[in-house]
């Protein structure tokens, strides 16, 4: 009865719906928009509970003030440093919290570098990375430093490999063309990107991957605490 669905949202970011069908009850997390999600929960006569924010960028928090006028009692989870509207619950650094509807508990993991409050929630096996940890790659560093990226980004690849990675946006198809180019001779890298050109062409999505499949193949995983190299891929990346 419990469920986590993707909501396409703007050019190409995910919006993602913590469903417990049992008790029509949902979480949502970084709902850009608030059309797709109202349609949703309109068509599957479904109420949200919370709102789980990762980062303030406009694309991530564009639906939230909508959201809370129509359901008033919304609780909204987010960094004080993001400084988003409408908060009920500024999260911080290796708290736990429990949504009712959801049998996991949340752990919120802060991980600065795309942003100084970003935040990543973790209820095992789920983690919600935001545009921190994408698959098959990471998000570009506008607030932090690049030690801070990858400090961050080392703290979510020690989770375990069963770790589902929701990140938020379909970037898979081009990081993993870039993944190649830095390793050519990886064979995990070559398979998985012919297996995500094949969804990628067939309309279905590449998010979720899992932690283990991450750490083989995304090139920013594979920095090994070594900053030099981290900051000249994520360089490379950026000029891609």
């Amino acid at each position: 009865m419990l469920e986590i669905i993707l909501i396409p949202a703007l050019k190409d970011n995910y919006i993602w719906l913590g469903i417990n069908r049992e008790l029509a009850e949902v979480f949502i997390v970084d709902p850009g928009e608030a059309a797709p999600v109202l349609a949703y929960l309109r068509e599957h006569s479904l109420k949200p509970i919370a709102i789980l924010v990762t980062h303030k960028h406009w694309d991530h928090t564009g639906g939230i003030e909508e959201l809370v006028s129509r359901y008033p009692d919304l609780q909204v989870y987010a960094h004080a440093l993001e400084n988003v509207s409408s908060v009920t619950h500024h999260v911080k650094d290796g708290e736990v919290f429990k949504l009712s509807m959801w049998p996991e508990p949340f752990t919120v993991i802060h991980i600065p570098g795309h942003t100084l409050g970003h935040v990543a929630y973790y209820a095992k096996p789920l983690l919600f990375s935001g545009d921190t940890l994408f698959c098959a790659g990471c998000g570009r560093v506008f607030e932090g430093t690049a030690e801070q990226m990858l400090a961050s980004l080392e703290r979510l690849a020690a989770l375990p490999d069963d770790t589902q990675v929701y990140c938020g946006h379909e970037y898979t198809q081009n990081n993993l063309r870039f993944a190649v180019q830095v390793e050519p001779e990886n064979a995990d890298i070559a398979k998985r990107y012919e297996a995500v050109v094949n969804l990628r062409s067939s309309g279905k999505p590449a998010v979720p991957s899992d932690m283990r499949l991450e750490r083989l193949t995304n090139p920013f995983l594979r920095c090994k605490q070594n900053v030099a190299k981290f900051r000249e891929l994520r360089e490379w990346k950026d000029r891609f």
